[in-house]
């Protein structure tokens, strides 16, 4: 059975975004994973268009995928180890 998930709304708090999915799930993710967020005015966080795959911000050129925040992912994970 395939069960597609998608975002029903977005909502901020002083350092989370959460977002509420099809399936009655509410997931929060820090805004330090995303530093386009994590700066934004919040008129500019409220601007969000929902999609069925996930969330947008025309503004910040930003584009979230429901499969990444489940999966955990955020700009955090994009980051390289340095070398000793």
């Amino acid at each position: 059975m395939d069960i597609f998930v998608s975002p029903t709304a977005v909502r901020f708090d002083e350092s989370t975004m959460w977002v509420d999915l099809s399936d009655g799930r509410t997931l929060g993710m820090p805004l330090a994973w995303y530093p386009r967020l994590l700066g934004a005015a919040p008129e500019l966080l409220n601007a969000v268009e929902l999609s069925p795959s996930g969330v947008h911000w025309d503004e910040l050129d930003e584009d979230l995928s429901v499969a990444g925040m489940l999966a955990g992912l955020g700009v955090h994970t994009d980051r390289r180890s340095a070398a000793a």
